[in-house]
């Protein structure tokens, strides 16, 4: 069965979603009365699992060029019309991974303490380190 876990190592960003396009053209013309098979169960969740792998690739690079977009000067009101969001959002999404990495650990699905990197998130945000 097809799980983001073992989908995401086999494809690029770029190869999962040209993947995704194949499935869903292929479900849209067996759909459309086209001789195409529509997609079978394994497909079916093949392309939910492809579309769960590209969130999370894409999330994960959302979250790199923030932090690097804010280390390279750039305001938290440019980023916000880059991401066509208001300052406050952006400002909190961002906030919101460096705050979860200082929970205790231990916690299920939560990371713990990461000094070094805390700090740099911080420093990446404008905002000042908090004893």
């Amino acid at each position: 069965m097809s799980t983001p876990q073992s989908v995401e190592p086999q494809y690029t960003l770029q190869t999962a979603a040209a993947r995704i396009d194949e499935l869903r053209l292929r479900e849209s013309l067996a759909g459309g009365g086209a001789d195409a098979e529509r997609l079978d169960r394994a497909e079916l969740l093949e392309l939910l699992a492809l579309g769960e792998a590209v969130a999370r690739k894409a999330a994960r690079g959302r979250r790199l060029t923030v932090r690097a977009a804010r280390e390279a000067g750039a305001s938290w009101s440019q980023i916000a019309a880059a991401l066509g969001t208001s300052e406050q959002a952006a400002r909190e999404a961002h906030t919101h991974r460096t705050d979860a990495r200082q929970a205790p650990p231990g916690r299920p699905g939560e990371l713990g303490p990461d000094a070094g990197g805390t700090a740099a998130d911080r420093a990446a945000e404008g905002r000042p380190d908090e004893a």
